[in-house]
């Protein structure tokens, strides 16, 4: 079959490859010159699978009213007149439950995994460079109460059999020696050693150069203007440079999907979550991160690479506004300087923000729409890199009318209906 894979992050380069492996034409387009130049270029650079879990969680309302006179606040909000702020911000708010924030980890969780082993698979086969590390993730606790309320993260990590260990201070040290300079801050922390870490944009540019040897076709600089369709099927797309029709169409298309399929009759709640990140380089490695520690209370990932840090966090709702406020950067520079103080350049950090495809439950849409031949793999919200390899794998088996290797339920945009 001819396959169009629009939108080419990590996500819409992963479902390319698994489509061009099972033997379909395969054509990916985006505005971009190349691939990952939205949302998959400066990110945490975390694989958090055993991290995964939804924002909508019991108590977050109350965090976020004491957020909202925080100078530092992991979330920040820039009321707008757009109805899709709101009807997200009501829709996350009805999630905040226990009933559901259990249904929604446990989803999340069951992709993340499927895509850790996706992405060893992918490792194994293809050498992709891209700085990885198979080191774990360390989530660190400032409080007695981050650590209480990690319980209930703990029983779904149980249920799916996630590797993790509650560790005291001199543990966490021992798997971040660099933290031994600010112990006195730290009261436990919760270790996923399987976890890992890699720049996502250098893995989904690698992938690309060996998705064009399996014959895949990369459109640069063509902007998606349309989806036609002819009753229950979608013709194809109409873009900058014509009508590119297709037998099967998946929309990859982060926050910006919404806008391609709301024509259709398709409400997608998939909304811009605005994060930020800061990128220096190593000073001191003695003094720097070797893999993950994410610092719980300013919900900020500080990510190791081969000789830089990322840095990334802050949630704020303001629409598609790119801008770069200091007070943001302020934010993630001072969790950075508060762990690693001796660790980087922060002064000479590069300053980036790209906007995260949200859904209300935390969990991305995958699956098939009304449309026969319209498929969507969007909506994964800060574990876009995490989630990636399993989501592509799981909708090039849908696409191809194979039985996935995990159960697909509770993943389509129809649990919305």
């Amino acid at each position: 079959m001819k396959v169009l894979v629009l939108g080419s992050g990590v996500v819409g380069v992963t479902s390319a490859w698994y489509l061009a492996q099972q033997g379909h034409e395969v054509t990916v387009i985006d505005r971009q010159p190349d691939a990952a130049e939205e949302t998959s270029f400066a990110n945490a650079g975390q694989l958090s699978f055993g991290m995964s879990s939804p924002w909508a969680a019991p108590g977050i309302p109350q965090k976020a009213i004491k957020w909202m006179f925080q100078s530092h606040a992991p979330l920040k909000v820039r009321p707008s007149l757009n109805p899709a702020q709101w009807q997200f911000m009501l829709s996350m708010l009805a999630n905040c439950n226990e009933k559901s924030y259990g249904v929604n980890k446990s989803r999340m969780v069951r992709v993340s995994e499927y895509s850790r082993q996706c992405i060893n698979n992918l490792q194994d086969e293809l050498k992709l460079p891209f700085e990885g590390r198979k080191k774990g993730l360390l989530q660190v606790f400032r409080t007695q109460k981050q650590i209480d309320d990690a319980a209930k993260d703990i029983k779904v990590l149980q249920e799916f059999n996630v590797p993790h260990s509650m560790l005291n201070v001199e543990e966490c040290i021992a798997n971040e020696p660099a933290l031994a300079r600010v112990k006195h801050k730290l009261v436990g922390g919760l270790h996923f050693p399987a976890d890992q870490t890699g720049d996502c944009n250098l893995f989904t540019k690698s992938l690309v150069k060996k998705c064009q040897q399996l014959g895949v076709v990369f459109k640069f600089n063509t902007e998606i203007k349309a989806l036609v369709n002819d009753g229950d099927m979608i013709r194809g797309a109409q873009t900058s440079n014509g009508l590119e029709t297709a037998d099967q169409v998946l929309v990859c298309m982060g926050s910006y999907s919404p806008f391609l399929l709301n024509p259709l009759g398709i409400r997608l709640p998939v909304y811009p979550i605005k994060g930020y990140s800061l990128t220096l380089d190593v000073k001191s490695d003695a003094d720097a991160p070797q893999s993950t520690v994410m610092d719980e209370t300013y919900k900020v990932a500080i990510t190791r690479f081969d000789n830089r840090i990322r840095a990334a966090g802050t949630a704020e709702l303001a629409d598609f506004n790119a801008d770069l406020p200091k007070a943001r950067r302020a934010t993630i520079a001072e969790s950075v300087s508060s762990l690693f103080p001796e660790g980087g350049n922060i002064e000479q950090a590069q300053f980036w923000t790209g906007f995260r495809p949200m859904t209300p439950d935390g969990t991305p849409i995958i699956g098939a729409t009304r449309y026969k031949n319209l498929w969507l793999n969007t909506g994964h919200g800060t574990l876009g890199w995490t989630m990636g390899p399993g989501s592509g794998k799981l909708i090039a088996d849908l696409i191809s009318g194979k039985q996935p290797d995990i159960d697909d339920s509770g993943l389509a945009v129809s649990r919305y209906a």
